[in-house]
């Protein structure tokens, strides 16, 4: 069964923090519960992926602070406990916020990006050694989440008689694109969180994966949450919506993911390799209701759980109520 946080068929909402100050952030996600969307999932970054225009803050401590106003559950979008997060220190600080918020608050988790650690001097690993370290990290944060003096003894990360003394059951939801993260999330994570690549693709690779690594475990396939982010541009004029997105076309090239490039101008200089074609396949690209919709119902009908949306627009108001409105009613039918 699905996580208790989220219901199944729940929409919820990206918070992106390189796009949006983090006062009108927080207005913006006021709105957002408002329409009835059902959670808010934060991206964590250091560097944001664009220069122009770009904000960026700390995930954790907005979080904590939208969460004093804001009822409905929220999430990292995701946190790389990896290298600049000693993976103990966000189990100490997610303790700290399920302490002061109740259990509404999600951990989403993943292997990172450059621009958010080599900032601050630390080598770029391979992405093996990426995954490495997440599997650890998770294994690390849920020890201490349990109780009592932990001693851990791993490749990346040691503890010597550690005691968290916030306790803690903080649901780890872990990122996956491909088949082989995916098996590692169906043995070691509570949810997964995937993008919004096709439908057929996460119930032809992904979810089997999923399945087999849970069965390997020996833990139950349908108690993992299954999340995806659906990433739409949207405008009345479809070159407006396209144009919505396009400060995202670096995050489809190989290079960032696999390379020590952090720099946010460096990162934008590339956009001009990706062709609006290319945003349109892998974007929801949408002039009105009905493209979401149908997207969206898509991701419900493959089979997971909860979708939540990151919505560029030029008008982030006029896209709140065109959910409120239009998209949201749908899926209460």
């Amino acid at each position: 069964m699905a996580s208790p946080i989220l219901r199944k068929g729940s929409i919820g909402y990206g918070a992106c923090p390189d796009m949006t100050g983090a006062r009108r952030l927080l207005q913006l996600s006021h709105s957002v519960e408002n329409a009835g969307f059902e959670a808010i999932w934060v991206s964590d970054h250091f560097h944001p992926w664009f220069h122009t225009n770009a904000s960026e803050y700390s995930t954790w401590v907005w979080m904590a602070a939208a969460m004093q106003e804001i009822k409905i559950p929220f999430g990292t979008s995701v946190t790389a406990p990896i290298l600049r997060y000693h993976p103990a220190i966000a189990a100490q600080a997610f303790a700290t916020m399920e302490t002061l918020f109740g259990h509404r608050v999600m951990l989403g988790v993943g292997t990172g990006e450059a621009m958010n650690e080599v900032p601050l001097g630390f080598q770029w690993p391979k992405y093996s050694e990426r995954r490495d370290r997440l599997i650890e990290a998770v294994q690390v944060m849920k020890k201490l989440w349990r109780g009592g003096f932990v001693d851990f003894e791993g490749k990346y990360y040691r503890l010597k008689a550690a005691n968290l003394y916030t306790k803690s059951d903080v649901p780890v939801f872990m990122s996956a694109m491909g088949p082989k993260m995916a098996r590692l999330v169906g043995m070691y994570g509570d949810g997964i969180i995937t993008v919004s690549r096709t439908a057929d693709y996460a119930k032809g690779t992904i979810f089997p994966n999923l399945r087999a690594g849970a069965e390997e475990a020996n833990r139950t396939y349908d108690d993992i949450t299954k999340v995806v982010e659906v990433d739409i541009g949207y405008d009345e004029d479809y070159g407006r919506a396209i144009m919505a997105v396009r400060k995202w076309a670096p995050s489809l090239l190989d290079e960032i993911f696999m390379t020590d490039i952090s720099d946010p101008r460096e990162i934008e200089s590339r956009e001009s390799k990706v062709t609006d074609k290319q945003l349109a396949d892998v974007f929801v690209i949408a002039t009105d209701e009905n493209e979401i919709i149908r997207r969206i119902e898509q991701y419900f009908d493959c089979g997971f759980d909860h979708v939540y949306v990151q919505l560029n627009t030029f008008d982030d108001d006029k896209a709140v109520e065109l959910f409120r409105t239009k998209v949201l009613p749908y899926f209460r039918k």
